[in-house]
């Protein structure tokens, strides 16, 4: 069964730059090789050492909680793939590592329903998180959009950066944002997103090519699209195979959710088995949901092919 339930973010909706910024991290991660993969901080925490391993810690350096049991297996399979992806990082990001049955108020506190379940903690709040055993490539991108969006938080709250390690090369400047970027992010911020929509259309005039802009707009649209939709309204729909709009809308939500994969074979299935005007509708609103991503996301280099496929 679909899951349409949206996980907390820096932004409150969606961070439309988040899967950019992963892509980026990554590039810098394998381009730097093994030899720069250090391990970060791995800290086992109980119920008197949370405060300050956890919180006090997130306010500067993202934590990643892992709460876990002796008793799941799926502990046993998960916590080693989070010690070696957060130990990549190389001190950007710390593991802290939780034994729900030795600390139960922890879990208590956290509502924690199953083991395992990772959470992510930034300024003191729980800011994401995931509750399954996933593979290590899919921890990977769940950590690397994690660390994109803290570094768009400090981005827009640069006072709040802790100041740099001694020896430690500060990043070169880059050019001045473009006014209508800043007034679309302004207005995100604001919650109108009708005068987002239209900051980032003035920026696609000038600039068609712009790829934040392009990135911006399709994901201005999926939240206005999606604002107004009940959730279990749409899961009762899909019973219906006929309803291509609530298979459409049921994209919407997984894309928001982060289930990219998921929204585009959704999607897909839709275009494999519709043809005429339904067809072409459900090939369009496809395409709009590829503009939600950079170029060079590998979500996207699989999905077109896949439409390729179902197309001829």
């Amino acid at each position: 069964m679909a899951d349409f339930s949206r996980p907390g973010s820096l932004y409150g909706a969606i961070d439309l730059g988040a899967r950019k910024q992963a892509l980026e991290a990554q590039a810098r991660r394998e381009a730097a090789g093994p030899q720069a993969a250090t391990s970060a901080s791995i800290v086992d925490v109980t119920e008197e050492t949370f405060t300050t391993e956890v919180i006090d810690r997130s306010m500067t350096t993202p934590v990643v909680l892992d709460l876990w049991s002796p008793r799941a297996p799926g502990s046993a399979q998960l916590s080693p793939v989070l010690e070696k992806v957060v130990g990549d990082l190389g001190g950007r990001a710390v593991l802290a590592k939780v034994n729900v049955d030795a600390s139960p108020q922890i879990a208590q506190a956290l509502r924690v329903q199953a083991v395992p379940t990772v959470l992510a903690i930034f300024q003191g709040q729980a800011v994401t998180g995931f509750q399954q055993v996933l593979p290590e490539q899919e921890v990977r991108r769940w950590l690397d959009e994690l660390m994109g969006a803290v570094e768009q938080f400090y981005q827009a709250n640069p006072d709040a950066r802790p100041p740099a390690e001694p020896g430690e090369q500060e990043m070169p400047a880059g050019p001045p944002a473009d006014p209508d970027l800043v007034a679309a992010e302004q207005a995100i911020d604001g919650g109108d997103l009708d005068a987002a929509a239209a900051a980032y259309e003035r920026l696609l005039a000038r600039a068609p090519g712009n790829e934040d802009a392009k990135m911006g707009l399709a994901g201005v649209s999926l939240i206005k699209r999606t604002e107004s939709a009940d959730p279990a309204d749409v899961q009762r729909r899909l019973q219906d195979p006929a309803d291509i709009e609530a298979q459409l809308l049921a994209a919407d939500l997984e894309m928001l959710s982060g289930s990219v994969d998921e929204a585009f074979s959704r999607v897909i299935a839709v275009v494999k088995r519709t043809s005429g005007d339904e067809r072409d509708k459900a090939r369009r609103h496809l395409l709009g949901l590829f503009d939600a991503l950079p170029a060079e996301d590998p979500s996207l280099a699989k999905a077109r092919r896949a439409l390729a496929s179902a197309l001829f």
